[in-house]
């Protein structure tokens, strides 16, 4: 019987499609995927490395399988993914049971790796950053009618909080004609909604081309006949040009949604964190993409409890979210991360207090979201069908407004039973904080 493997991917999309690149190599292996990795005989877990949380989700996951192989029931542990990059010493050390350690550099060799340890040969290997295949084929691993797309790996903005620079190396940009090459093979095969990922998206061609190449991108990729919806993940704020915010105006479909992740307002603290900009600077972009882009959906991210940050500045942090009222908003309580500048920061804030701000963040932003919600009953929007949860007795998807796994979901009862990947028009008659709730209108969405 062939080889049948399963993989466990934790953290972002780039990570997934770190994976995606892995599945593939096994796939032409030979071997066979499997749903329920606790069931194969060999499981790979991705890890994430990012934060403390993602950490601790990461070692939980490995402990879970090397029970698993204690017991028997599967034959081969691998790690890769950013854990593995981060902590390889630590992981080689205190994971023993792990037949295979691969860092992102070596992500080519997982299928050698595996054949090495299915005989009884552990391999820990790790190499160049810059090494982790951007090219090649693909597995895609979550429904097959969306796609994550990367377009450049790394990231050179060196935010004092961030460790992604010392794990994933410094920002490098695909080519225009391997991204288009991919999205194409995307659309052959049922992908119509890709999701652009990067560290800084907004700072895509820089390095191969001397200029911002992101507009120029867009345009290229609204060219391909069967892709429907685009979306822009992961917008440095300071890169938001108006040629970028002209073409996601003007491009049909490209969707009217820019990720923006400022992690806060005060220009101390943003100071501190390495990034630009003021909370006037900031106002200024935000009503200027408003301008520009009519109805745009807006979404960022915040960081509460950053070292020295007082009860003022977080105020001053709240009265921006409450005024500005972003279409979508997650906030973290920092965290401290080794072999980073802020790790050594003076006043570090207690992660209590830290988690406690980030609540309070996260209870004016539902208040808006419901009141926004709320705005849309009565309106018919186009939902993106992904399926039908038994559960809510319902069809549920998402409108172009909601990026896949971060924002909410439209619900809706349907007489002509849609198929996932379909395209529908949903009546909303209800609303909650986060998601949408509506019944199908008898109206064909080409």
């Amino acid at each position: 019987m062939p080889v049948k493997v399963g993989m466990v991917s934790l953290g972002c999309s780039k990570n997934q499609v770190d994976a995606e690149h892995m599945l593939y190599r096994i796939r032409e292996a030979g071997w066979e995927f499997g749903e329920e990795p606790g069931l194969c005989d060999v499981v790979i877990i991705n890890t994430c490395g990012f934060i403390e949380s993602a950490k601790q989700e990461s070692i939980e996951n490995i402990l879970e399988f090397v029970t698993l192989k204690e017991e028997g029931r599967i034959k081969v542990i691998c790690v890769t993914g950013c854990l593995a990059e981060r902590y390889a010493d630590e992981v080689r050390e205190e994971l023993p049971e792990a037949d295979v350690i691969l860092g992102i550099g070596k992500n080519a060799e997982i299928v050698q790796a595996i054949s090495a340890a299915l005989e009884g040969k552990k391999t820990t290997s790790f190499g160049n950053k810059e090494d982790l295949p951007l090219e090649g084929g693909r597995v895609i691993a979550n429904l097959p009618f969306y796609a994550y797309l990367k377009i450049a790996e790394g990231c050179d903005n060196n935010c004092s909080y961030c460790a992604i620079p010392g794990i994933r190396g410094k920002f490098r940009s695909r080519k225009m004609e391997d991204i288009l090459k991919e999205a194409r093979w995307m659309a052959e095969n049922g992908v119509s909604e890709i999701n652009l990922i990067a560290q800084d998206t907004t700072r895509y061609g820089e390095d191969l081309y001397n200029e911002l190449k992101l507009p120029q991108l867009l345009s290229k990729l609204s060219e391909i006949e069967e892709i429907r919806w685009i979306r822009l993940l992961y917008c440095y704020p300071e890169r938001v040009t108006d040629e970028l915010l002209d073409v996601i105006a003007h491009e049909d479909k490209v969707v009217k949604y820019i990720d923006l992740p400022l992690q806060h307002v005060v220009k101390r603290v943003l100071n501190d964190m390495n990034r630009p900009g003021d909370e006037t600077s900031l106002r200024g972009l935000i009503a200027r993409i408003r301008e520009k882009i009519p109805g745009v959906t807006l979404r960022t991210t915040m960081i509460t409890g950053f070292p020295g940050e007082t009860d003022e500045e977080f105020e001053q942090l709240c009265g921006f979210v409450r005024e500005v009222k972003f279409d979508r908003l997650g906030c973290f309580s920092y965290s401290r991360e080794e072999d980073t500048p802020a790790y050594d920061m003076p006043n570090q804030i207690d992660a209590e207090t830290a988690q406690c701000r980030a609540d309070i963040i996260m209870e004016i932003q539902m208040e808006i979201s419901a009141a926004k919600s709320a705005l849309l009953v009565g309106q018919t929007i186009t939902v993106l069908c992904e399926g039908f949860d038994r559960y809510a007795e319902r069809w549920f998807g998402r409108s172009a407004e909601n990026a896949p796994d971060v924002d909410g979901k439209v619900f809706f009862s349907a007489q002509q039973k849609p198929q996932p990947g379909d395209y529908v028009q949903v009546l909303i008659t209800d609303s909650m904080d986060y998601d949408l709730i509506g019944e199908r209108v008898n109206e064909v969405c080409e």
